[in-house]
């Protein structure tokens, strides 16, 4: 029986080309390179424990290794037309022991499965889509807690229910989506951390009789530690839930930050301009400039939020071990929303960066708000009148302002109620909210949140630095038996 033959032993049989499509895809040159990548990054380190652990004989160690590198050079060029009745992976090593015999190809699949297999590569590149993510959201992080240094001084009135309510400064407000920003990049680290454990090893969903070494293929793709129980190895993708919810969360705040940098940079706010080079105009009327890149920014989560609940429901009362439903179909949808995530970040980047406040309109805005109201009740407060006696007074006090055609608090709305209260000055009240992490700790927010940037930069640079290391040592492990085993090998 040819190497190729779709005899799978048991079946004699395949899927039709359409059904075929369906389940596989179309294998053109671009998504066979996507797909064999990882998976010959896989079996490399597979074949280098194999030999080590006697399992594979050196010789043909050192042929697989090289069969595999000179694909993986060619961009799978060889493999471009062949039949795939059953996928991509089956498609290679087809092709491989056509190439090196039976005796040679036909091992590279000893003492594993597809399942494992592919937890693998999921997991592979579920870590390297979650750092990349977790290094652009850090770059966010640094410019918004830059912005909020350059701009510590505009004050402007912070928005409850639309409608102004405190003084703060448009700093401290981008401190404050630094700060939830942070969360997530604490949240993003611990998922990446949770995939430590290397599935190779555990199998079809039992591990295996034969004596493998899963920690050495764990080290050498850049793991800590084999899989702690076959059958969650290949059957859980909970991690994967975990990371959607996480970018989702992240995207959900800059969804937030984008509602309100559309609304202030209105032409009925003014409180923010973005240059000519964020903006767009309109096909028909020539008056318009949009910040219409902030909509992609607000769509983008709902890419995130569709993500999560579409692969948590593929999963949802799925029998506890490997399923189509969940590491084919779940997972599926994951990367694009994670692209998606990715491309708002890198959006938000430029849009934090390029946003200007307009001081002079935020500052206006702040008086004719009354915003000091609440400092004012609080001042009687001081003085010892209770809270609601107080808060009734200055209420009073702004209604007969607003009926009189005032935009602000004045001294003689105060005097008319019996308050002897002085008017304190927006700058004055913006330093006093002092407590409770208000806007005149601003400096002490930002100078945490950098301390905490500077974590997270230290962590992203261990955690790069060993899958740049685990990468150098399978390069070296491989060349070494094919420099032994293989005349002229040291190529």
């Amino acid at each position: 029986m040819s190497p190729r033959s779709k005899h799978t032993g048991r079946l004699t049989g395949t899927l039709a080309p359409r059904t075929r499509r369906i389940v596989y895809g179309e294998q053109s040159p671009g998504e066979i390179r996507r797909e064999l990548e990882p998976i010959t990054t896989v079996d490399l380190a597979h074949v280098v424990m194999l030999a080590e652990s006697g399992l594979l004989p050196a010789e043909a160690a050192a042929r697989l290794i090289e069969a595999v590198r000179r694909l993986r050079a060619s961009g799978f060029r060889e493999l471009e037309g062949l039949d795939a009745p059953r996928g991509a992976y089956l498609m290679y090593e087809g092709h491989l022991s056509a190439e090196l015999g039976a005796d040679v190809g036909g091992k590279l699949h000893t003492a594993r499965s597809r399942n494992d297999l592919k937890a693998t590569v999921t997991a592979m590149r579920l870590r390297d889509e979650l750092s990349d993510l977790h290094g652009q959201l850090m770059r966010l992080q640094g410019v918004l807690l830059s912005r909020s240094r350059a701009h510590a001084d505009v004050v402007m009135p912070i928005y409850t229910h639309f409608q102004p309510a405190m003084p703060v400064t448009y700093g401290y407000y981008l401190a404050g989506v630094a700060a939830a920003l942070d969360r997530d990049l604490a949240a993003l680290r611990h998922t990446v951390d949770e995939l430590d454990r290397c599935p190779l090893g555990a199998g079809a969903v039992a591990g295996t009789d034969l004596q493998v070494n899963p920690e050495r293929t764990a080290v050498l793709l850049g793991f800590t530690a084999p899989p702690l129980h076959a059958t969650d190895a290949v059957a859980a993708r909970d991690t994967l839930l975990r990371g959607l919810a996480v970018v989702a969360s992240a995207a959900v705040t800059l969804s937030r930050l984008a509602t309100d940098l559309q609304l202030w940079s209105t032409q009925e706010f003014g409180f923010v301009d973005f240059p000519e080079r964020l903006v767009g105009g309109s096909s028909a009327m020539p008056q318009k400039r949009n910040a219409f890149l902030l909509e992609h920014v607000k769509a983008k989560a709902a890419i995130a939020i569709g993500a999560w609940t579409a692969a948590a429901s593929a999963m949802k009362s799925t029998p506890f071990t490997n399923s189509i439903e969940v590491g084919t179909e779940a997972v599926s949808v994951a990367w694009p929303a994670l692209a998606a995530v990715r491309d708002a970040i890198l959006l938000g980047q430029v849009l934090v960066s390029g946003a200007r406040p307009v001081a002079e309109r935020m500052e206006a805005r702040a008086h004719e708000g009354f915003v000091t109201a609440t400092v004012v009740a609080n001042r009687m407060v001081a003085g010892g009148v209770p809270f609601r006696t107080a808060h009734h007074a200055v209420g009073a006090a702004v209604r007969r302002a607003v009926e009189s055609g005032s935009t602000e608090l004045g001294a003689a709305d105060l005097s008319h109620e019996g308050l002897g209260t002085p008017l304190p000055e927006l700058r004055e009240v913006v330093a006093e909210l002092n407590r409770g992490g208000g806007p005149g700790e601003c400096d002490k927010v930002v100078d945490s949140l950098r301390g905490r940037l500077h974590d997270h930069a230290e962590w992203a640079t261990a955690h790069h630095a060993r899958l740049r290391e685990a990468r150098r040592r399978l390069d070296a492990e491989a060349q070494a038996i094919v420099a032994r085993y293989t005349p002229g090998g040291t190529r």
